[in-house]
């Protein structure tokens, strides 16, 4: 398979790119600093450029089969300044599956399903900006005609992939508390294979 990654030398795309590169698939990244990228694979096509670029977003994603977008906000409109450029790049390209990394806020309130989390008491979060920013990014997902999946992990400390965690549509799992980018990125690999969440959210956690 090739797949377009967007991300890759952040916390999760990292341990994407080494599941996808151990099942033998190829990647085209994109990154802005090819000095933070150490992955050196033969079958890693490195492209120096930034996903607010549409030219460069264009051709990292063509010729691929699926797009992976585990970008962060980055204190910036980074996420709802890019995804335009992901979405018509995919269409011209005629790629239509994708993979996004989001987050819990962005998910219903479980005791008020007419909020997102990051609108209610079930958000500790002093800021709700990055929130706002997923959530513009995935109503334009949202708006589209793609077969995309935003997985929304709850709160990311670095760790390693266990594959024992819970995930549900649209909302977070019962008493989640935490996730990790290792399996945060697992799941997210494991949505390439599956279409069990295709045009949802999915909240993820222990």
């Amino acid at each position: 398979m090739n797949i377009a990654l967007f991300g890759a030398t952040g916390r999760v795309g990292g341990y994407f790119l080494q599941l996808a590169l151990a099942d033998g698939h190829h990647i085209k990244a994109l990154v802005r600093n090819p000095n933070l990228f150490k992955t050196k694979h033969e079958n890693v096509t490195l492209i120096k450029g930034n996903a607010l670029n549409r030219e460069d977003v264009q051709k990292t994603v063509s010729g691929t089969d699926v797009v992976i977008s585990a970008l962060n906000t980055d204190q910036s409109t980074v996420l709802s300044d890019s995804t335009p450029h992901l979405i018509t790049s995919m269409i011209d390209a005629n790629v239509t599956r994708i993979v996004t990394i989001g987050t819990a806020g962005i998910l219903q309130a479980r005791t008020a399903p007419h909020l997102y989390r990051f609108q209610s008491s079930e958000s500790k979060r002093k800021t709700t900006r990055a929130a706002e920013e997923h959530l513009k990014a995935y109503e334009l997902l949202e708006q589209s005609s793609l077969n995309w999946t935003v997985v929304c992990p709850t709160y990311l400390p670095d760790g390693d992939i266990t594959k024992k965690y819970r995930v549900e549509k649209n909302i977070l799992p019962k008493d989640g508390v935490k996730i990790s980018t290792g399996d945060t990125a697992h799941f997210a690999y494991q949505q390439l294979f599956s279409s069990d969440f295709l045009q949802c959210r999915v909240g993820i956690s222990y």
